[in-house]
């Protein structure tokens, strides 16, 4: 506490310890830091009430697509990008339609009717679509399934026994080899 009852913060006591009080009020008091017109500082968006954060609007627009062309779903894009133009449009498409009292599935059904399955986060599942479903996992399975058979194939096959026949890396045959160990044996007595 000083003499006037003000409470003292550490930077203004570190300041005050290091000589620099001066120094650091003057940097206090100047509008160097402060944003004179807050409108300029980016597009204007509406203030977002909490119907709009209603948990079926926010699920609605997470299964559907921001056309902007970041990829996200149209609550995460307007939520996380706030230069994105696209998505606060798309949310009062969604939020239009649910003041009509539209079910999510008709809502989905009026943007794929405008923008196109590409509107939606997944394909639907019919049709040819079920491909993009099914074919990874059996891709997956039956890469397995072969690299499994593979495996189990070269550790269980045993190696092979040479045959009585001629030997495979010199070429003689056991009474050859016999004969010639009988001449080694020979020749160093």
């Amino acid at each position: 506490m000083t003499e006037r009852g003000e409470t003292v913060g550490r930077r203004a006591l570190l300041g005050a310890a290091l000589g620099l009080l001066p120094v650091f009020r003057m940097s206090q008091d100047t509008s160097v830091a402060r944003l004179q017109q807050p409108d300029l500082a980016g597009r204007p968006r509406q203030r977002v009430t909490n119907y709009e954060n209603d948990p079926f609007i926010i699920g609605v627009e997470r299964r559907l697509r921001c056309t902007c062309g970041c990829g996200l779903d149209i609550y995460t894009c307007r939520t996380t990008d706030f230069t994105c133009t696209f998505s606060p449009e798309l949310h009062r498409e969604v939020v239009s339609l649910v003041e009509q009292q539209k079910s999510a599935d008709e809502i989905l059904a009026a943007f794929v009717a405008k923008y196109g399955e590409t509107a939606l986060m997944a394909p639907p599942k019919t049709g040819f679509n079920w491909a993009a479903y099914l074919l990874p996992g059996i891709a997956i399975a039956l890469t397995g399934i072969v690299l499994g058979w593979v495996v189990l194939r070269r550790t269980r096959t045993p190696a092979p026994v040479p045959a009585a026949g001629p030997d495979t890396a010199s070429g003689l045959t056991s009474d050859d080899a016999a004969r010639l160990r009988d001449e080694l044996a020979r020749l160093e007595s």
